[in-house]
């Protein structure tokens, strides 16, 4: 049996693929989801996995699928240009806009202050992120033994941690589930749905599957039968703890507020249900699951960005990027959690649809033969209507584009109203190919 199929290989990358997403976002919105959704805790939870769990194991895949090495190249099947400034926005998103600084905050919020209290002032975050930080970076230049380190390492223990504490809450609930709160009441499905997209997750997908396919590739996979035979293998396993987990955290969330009340923040839920079962031990042991969580997460992203950006720009060193976005994510962490997350909702509101037509397209390709046509409109009105969505998101509503859209567009009163205009897109896109083949001005088809 070759390595790349032998059971311990197997598990060993799907753990690391399972450490590289499950971060900060991982923790605390589950929680907070189970809290507010109450009684429909398992309708929001379903949707919370389409996009936090469903999402990321497609994209991991779809790399694998494309024959493409690397997203730029996927996403360029829309137009060159297209995909240098979507692989671009996702890159900054995923890595030291948002999700990198908010791997050092959470950290700190959820596992460090506890200790410190609440008026500590700036300082004890600006020295918490620099060592956290200066530890990622330390790990991020030996990016050729990150399997070793991560799956081998630290997720066994982050696993363990985690497992002690869900085993606790299912054995002995803290109280009774409530009644949902008003966001909760109608559509929870859908509500869980977008919350999904705060983990930033199905992004993060399109950079971690390099880290896959080149890990199989390495391992001996040539063919793209083997490479996806493999990846999926590993998706599944990743994709199955990330599913149990948030499913068990959502839970812990709809159990605690009959007892502890409601609270602002998944962080501080999670804070105060280890504190309820473990006293000061608890928050020792959420201390090691949180840093141990976002700092794999945080390893894997400056490792990823990093890469990319060097080949981009091949006269800046990989060293000199990771350097590069190490510094300024430390700066950007110590705005706040808070700042963070209201920032990045509605970019990520926007760019969420993108990815996930991309990914869809990207399945569908051998169905339309690969007309560049079907991506290029799909994308276009995916976007156009994303865009608005993403500034009704940041409070900046345009009421007589927002009202015609939702009077003409299914789901949009609950997000998804960018969905019709993918597909309308995808078929008007498909007639234009046609009609150009019948004028003898048929743009290339990607057969890849």
């Amino acid at each position: 049996m070759s390595s790349r199929n032998s059971f311990s290989f197997i598990v060993s990358v799907g753990f690391m693929l399972f450490a590289l997403f499950f971060g900060a976002g991982n923790l605390i919105f589950p929680v907070m989801l189970g809290q507010m959704a109450g009684e429909n805790v398992w309708a929001a939870n379903a949707g919370f996995i389409v996009t936090g769990v469903g999402l990321p194991i497609l994209g991991v895949l779809a790399l694998g699928f494309s024959g493409k090495n690397d997203l730029q190249s996927l996403a360029s099947r829309v137009h060159p240009i297209y995909g240098i400034l979507f692989t671009c926005a996702l890159y900054l998103s995923i890595g030291p806009l948002f999700a990198i600084p908010r791997t050092a905050t959470v950290s700190y919020e959820i596992g460090i202050k506890p200790f410190f209290g609440e008026n500590v002032g700036f300082l004890p975050l600006l020295i918490f992120s620099i060592v956290f930080f200066a530890i990622t970076l330390f790990f991020s230049l030996k990016s050729s033994k990150l399997v070793d380190i991560v799956g081998k390492v630290l997720t066994p223990l982050l696993l363990l941690s985690i497992g002690v504490l869900i085993a606790v809450v299912f054995l002995n609930p803290i109280g009774k589930i409530q009644a949902p709160t008003e966001n909760y009441l109608n559509n929870a499905f859908f509500k869980g749905f977008q919350e999904g997209y705060l983990t930033m997750d199905a992004l993060a997908a399109f950079v971690f599957g390099i880290i896959i396919i080149n890990t199989m590739k390495n391992s001996g996979a040539v063919t793209k039968k083997e490479i996806m035979a493999s990846s999926l293998k590993v998706a599944l396993i990743a994709g199955g703890l990330l599913a149990a987990i948030y499913s068990s955290l959502a839970y812990m969330g709809a159990t605690s507020a009959s007892e502890l009340g409601m609270v602002d923040n998944g962080g501080a839920i999670l804070a105060a249900v280890s504190a309820h079962y473990f006293g000061s031990y608890g928050n020792a042991l959420l201390s090691v699951i949180v840093i141990a969580a976002c700092l794999t997460t945080s390893i894997g992203l400056i490792t990823s960005c990093s890469a990319y950006f060097n080949k981009l720009v091949p006269s800046i060193s990989y060293t000199r990027w990771a350097v590069l976005f190490t510094i300024f994510s430390t700066s950007i962490a110590n705005f706040g959690l808070s700042k963070l997350i209201s920032i990045s909702v509605p970019v990520l509101v926007a760019l969420y649809p993108l990815a996930i037509c991309l990914l869809v397209l990207t399945f569908l390709h051998p169905l339309f033969k690969g007309k560049k046509e079907v991506y290029q409109v799909s994308i276009l009105l995916t976007g156009i209507v994303s865009a608005f969505d993403g500034l009704n998101a940041a409070g900046l509503k345009v009421q007589v584009i927002n009202d015609l859209f939702t009077t003409i567009l299914p789901l949009h009163s609950v997000g998804l109203g960018w969905i019709l205009p993918a597909i309308i897109g995808g078929v008007i896109g498909f007639i234009i190919n046609v009609v150009k083949k019948a004028n003898h001005q048929v743009s290339p088809v990607e057969n890849n």
